[in-house]
Formats: structure tokens, C-alpha cells, sequence
């Protein structure tokens, strides 16, 4: 066998390790995307935060009313020290489908000020999910995290079920 077709198999099997690496990760890893951090010369560099994991709150059916719901993701830093989280909720396809599509639910947030404004939302797989990476923040030593959304499903034929969690960074 020569030098060359064994560069070129060694090629394809990391090729095909990756893209099974990425299609196991599921809608969690889609959902941890990191923006890029921008470059100053006057900071240094702080390393991005990694996901270490969730912690799953109640989930409770798809309410295809088309009336507006609220949903509470409510999480306490116990520890002693400052923790990165990032509220997010979850909109589960049925396992044997139809899967949803963004179009069918509007999800909104409460701002600080008290407005509502749309979440855009991902999708994988028939799971629609809020983004991680502009949700983190800070939560201190003590603190209690208390995000609101707002759900309105737009397809009256829409099932699934409505996952509340928040990230957590380490």
C-alpha cells in the first residue's frame, strides 16, 4: 500500500470519527455554540467558559392553545463561589415525530425592564432550544436565577413537551 492512500484512509476515518462525534453531541452541543472573543490589547485574554453540564427542571406538555404561556427557569448558586450558568428551555419533538419546526411556537423573554422581546430559536432533530452562549452570565455565591419566557404555540397540531433547564460552566 503506498504512503499516499494511507494518508488518504487515515483522512477519511478522522472524517468519519468527527461527523459521528457531532451527530451523538445532539441538540446540547448545537445549543452551546461560543461567540468569538473579541481581541484587546489592553485585557488579557480570559479562556471561554466550557459547559460541564445541566440541571433539568419539571417539563410539562406542549400546550397547543395558541394562548400565551409563562415558564419560570429558576436555579440557586448554593456554593460558596461565583458560578457561569445560562437559563434554557427546550421544546421536545415527540420521539416518533412530527418534529417541530421553528415557525411553529413563538418563544419571548422578560427583560430586566419588564418588556417581552422573541427568542430566536435553534433547532436539531426536532428539539427547538433558546441559545447558551448569549444567555450566560454570572450568578454570585447565594444568588438566585429567575429567567421568564413566554411560550405561544402557532401550529394547533404542534406536540412535544417543554424542557426547562440552566447550563452550567466550570
Amino acid at each position: 500500500m503506498s504512503s499516499k492512500n494511507s494518508r488518504l484512509r487515515v483522512a477519511l476515518v478522522a472524517l468519519v470519527v468527527a461527523a459521528a462525534g457531532l451527530a451523538v453531541a445532539g441538540p446540547a452541543a448545537a445549543a452551546t455554540q461560543q461567540a468569538p472573543a473579541a481581541v484587546s490589547s489592553a485585557l488579557p485574554e480570559q479562556a471561554p467558559a466550557i459547559l460541564t453540564g445541566f440541571v433539568d427542571l419539571p417539563t410539562s406538555p406542549l400546550p397547543a392553545d395558541s394562548r400565551k404561556h409563562k415558564f419560570t427557569v429558576t436555579y440557586r448558586n448554593d456554593s460558596s463561589v461565583d458560578q457561569t450558568v445560562a437559563p434554557q428551555l427546550l421544546v421536545e419533538s415527540p420521539d416518533a415525530g412530527p418534529f417541530l419546526d421553528p415557525s411553529d411556537v413563538k418563544v419571548e423573554r422578560r427583560t430586566a425592564t419588564g418588556c417581552w422581546e422573541a427568542v430566536q430559536l435553534g433547532s436539531q432533530t426536532g428539539t427547538l432550544y433558546t441559545d447558551l452562549s448569549t444567555a450566560q452570565r454570572t450568578l454570585h455565591a447565594g444568588d438566585t436565577l429567575t429567567e421568564q419566557y413566554r411560550l405561544t404555540v402557532l401550529d394547533p397540531d404542534a406536540e412535544g413537551t417543554v424542557h426547562p433547564r440552566v447550563g452550567l460552566y466550570g
